[in-house]
């Protein structure tokens, strides 16, 4: 169907009005302005926290726990070799990785992995390197430069 001024409609619900409640009988959420009657959730004041399942023990809470998160953990954002062949330069920085798309975010570390062949001398600049990685880069000719 084509769309054009005769066929345009407002999306669904656009011209309902909001529920408000508490404003007399008449609007047909007058008295209790549909908190039931009486319990926790009819007081004033009344929020209960996430997961709260009426005084049983909580989901989050029975399941088992296991490990630990360290959060002095570092990330680094994995580029294989076969990936900076397709790039197609000799020299490849980190500007130019972020530019490629293949590294997003401007504080990313990058570590490079031996995935992949290399035929031509590349020079890297990369923050880590994979001891495959090392050793295809100065095979083929190359040079690493490890940004710190």
């Amino acid at each position: 169907m084509a769309l054009n001024l005769s066929t345009l409609r407002a999306p669904r619900k656009a011209s309902e009005n909001r529920k408000r409640v508490g404003r007399g009988m008449g609007s047909g959420m007058g008295k209790t302005s549909t908190r039931g009657h009486k319990g926790q959730g009819s007081r004033s004041g009344s929020s209960m926290m996430r997961g709260f399942e009426g005084g049983q023990m909580p989901l989050h809470r029975r399941m088992p726990k296991r490990g630990f998160t360290n959060i002095f953990k570092t990330e680094y954002v994995p580029v294989n070799l076969n990936s900076l062949a397709e790039l197609g330069e000799t020299n490849i920085t980190l500007e130019l990785l972020r530019k490629s798309g293949l590294v997003r975010g401007r504080k990313a570390l990058v570590k490079v992995l031996g995935t992949g062949e290399i035929s031509q001398a590349i020079t890297v600049q990369a923050h880590k390197f994979s001891k495959t990685a090392e050793e295809k880069i100065t095979k083929a000719g190359g040079k690493i430069e490890v940004v710190k």
